[in-house]
């Protein structure tokens, strides 16, 4: 989340964003080719609102608890209308988006037996939710439709460059070329 107009990011979230910024431009415009620069700033973005833990369960439950999986997240916006109800939708395409570039090992541990998730196929769920979310007018100080239904159709290419982000910042922990200061 950027800073509001009187408000002064702090020196660890600006070079986290600016890390975020560079590495998802290197990866995303040098390596894959993808040009669209709203999409790869939407994704650094992303990468940045999820340093946060309780960015990823933003979504709630009507007794207040957090929506912890995607099938209580469709669930929540099928509750609701309007700019809530694309919000919500955006919120599970980013999250499906975001476990399944950075962490798709763990979508392949959840069991059906344990979680409703163990049933949903990430991806397939994450294009829809963009998709839905496109389809409802959200206003200027939010993601246009256009970005949200390139999202949807360009999700695998998304995951996929989230993965090489993932790679790079492993290898940058093992030899020591992290440069975060």
């Amino acid at each position: 989340m950027k800073p509001g107009p009187n408000e002064n990011p702090s020196p660890e979230h600006s070079t986290i964003e600016r890390f975020f910024a560079g590495l998802s431009e290197c990866i995303f415009l040098s390596k894959l080719g993808v040009a669209d620069v709203q999409l790869v700033d939407y994704l650094s973005e992303l990468l940045l609102r999820f340093v946060r833990v309780e960015s990823l369960h933003r979504v709630r439950r009507p007794n207040g608890k957090p929506a912890t999986e995607v099938f209580q997240m469709v669930v929540e916006a099928d509750r609701r209308v309007g700019i809530a109800r694309r919000e919500v939708h955006r919120h599970i395409g980013d999250f499906t988006l975001f476990w399944s570039g950075m962490y798709p090992e763990s979508l392949r541990k959840i069991q059906p037996e344990t979680s409703p998730d163990g049933f949903v196929d990430y991806c397939r769920q994450g294009k829809r939710a963009y998709a839905i979310a496109a389809e409802i007018e959200g206003g200027e100080d939010r993601p246009s439709c256009d970005l949200l239904y390139r999202l949807s159709e360009q999700f695998e290419l998304c995951a996929y460059g989230l993965r090489e982000v993932r790679r790079e910042i492993e290898e940058g922990e093992q030899g020591g070329n992290l440069l975060i200061t």
